[in-house]
């Protein structure tokens, strides 16, 4: 009786036995590496002897796109830097990659094929620290009007997650106020002509070096003119220049008039424009050999598509002449009197008045 008892038990634990579904007992954890390094991935099943064990590259996104690597102890894939160990004991699978590149990063599943519709799988992650990249959808330079709401946009893709910082050329301040602003959006309110110039869109994720992206902003505006000296004076027969400093954008047209007509150049006048930059343009008439018609006010206008604007520079009479620019010749009628310095120059013209009032005296 006893005999018949066990021959039941052992052929109902040899069923159950039988009956066992296999199972992944354990897989390694989330993995994050730098790129060059090596990672094993582990994965240990149990009551799997009769079935074929795999590791699958997968693509979480398509969720179709998947690559055998392996299928029990046998290596697929042809790739020397991908290699297999089987601990028969422990019933382990170790994956090992050597010099990780950014490609691996991804989920690699474990996976006990149990028929042809039919799975047991587990899945771990490889992430690849990767040094930030700036994205093609952020902005490009850009050029807008004063007044106008701007938005600066940078965004960069990495891992870790890169953190977007931003500054001006020269750590000049920001139009939000201080050196460094933090976030992926910079937005302007009222964008002024002094907020023009270089940002920097700065990403980083203590991969590397971290990257920049040059981003220049060009705020057109009406013209603004200086004149460094409104009023001018100079001698008879002599040369003066008068000067306007210009800034705008787009660079203006310039020009000079005198009682409503514009002046050229010509035996009377010179006129001379010198940019010093893309918004800087100084402006130079210069009244040669003055008459008495040439004395009073002249107009500088300058003009581009958003305004225009003038200021006016006087001449006025003087006796002595103003050096410079009447330090090198003085002119009398045909004559031309050669002078070293102002105060020579200075001093043969008053010596010439006073021969003058001599002679109508006498």
């Amino acid at each position: 009786m006893r005999a018949v008892a066990l021959a039941v038990i052992c052929a109902f634990l040899q069923t159950v036995v039988t009956l066992r579904t296999p199972t992944i007992s354990y897989i390694t954890q989330e993995q994050v590496k730098d790129i060059g390094e090596i990672v094993e991935l582990q994965c240990s099943v149990q009551y799997a002897e009769d079935y074929p064990v795999l590791w699958i590259k997968m693509n979480k996104q398509s969720g179709h796109d998947q690559v055998a690597l392996s299928t029990g102890t046998a290596l697929i894939i042809k790739d020397s830097r991908f290699s297999l160990k089987h601990d028969p004991s422990s019933s382990t699978y170790t994956l090992q990659i050597k010099d990780i590149q950014e490609t691996d990063a991804g989920y690699y599943q474990c996976r006990i094929q149990l028929s042809l519709n039919n799975m047991e799988s587990t899945d771990v992650e490889l992430k690849v620290r990767r040094p930030p990249i700036i994205s093609d959808n952020s902005t490009q330079s850009l050029v807008v009007s004063e007044g106008q709401a701007v938005r600066l946009e940078c965004y960069a893709a990495g891992y870790p997650d890169p953190k977007i910082s931003w500054r001006r050329e020269n750590n000049a301040i920001l139009p939000t106020g201080g050196s460094i602003y933090r976030g992926n959006i910079l937005k302007i309110s009222a964008i002024r002509k002094e907020d023009r110039g270089t940002y920097y869109c700065v990403a980083e994720n203590n991969v590397g070096h971290g990257t920049r992206r040059n981003i220049n902003v060009e705020v057109e505006f009406a013209p603004v003119i200086t004149a460094p000296r409104p009023r001018l004076g100079q001698a008879l027969q002599y040369d003066m220049d008068l000067e306007c400093h210009v800034e705008a954008y787009p660079p203006p047209a310039i020009i000079w008039l005198k009682s409503g007509v514009q002046l050229s150049n010509n035996q009377h006048y010179s006129i001379s424009h010198f940019a010093t930059a893309d918004e800087y343009t100084d402006t130079t008439i210069r009244v040669i050999t003055i008459e008495k018609r040439q004395y009073g006010e002249y107009v500088c206008r300058a003009a581009n598509k958003l305004g225009t604007t003038e200021t006016t520079v006087e001449l006025f009479e003087t006796i002595i002449p103003v050096c410079p620019p009447a330090c090198g010749q003085a002119h009398y009628g045909t004559g031309v009197v050669p002078a070293s310095s102002g105060l020579l120059v200075a001093l043969v013209f008053t010596i010439t008045v006073m021969m003058r009032n001599f002679h109508a005296k006498y």
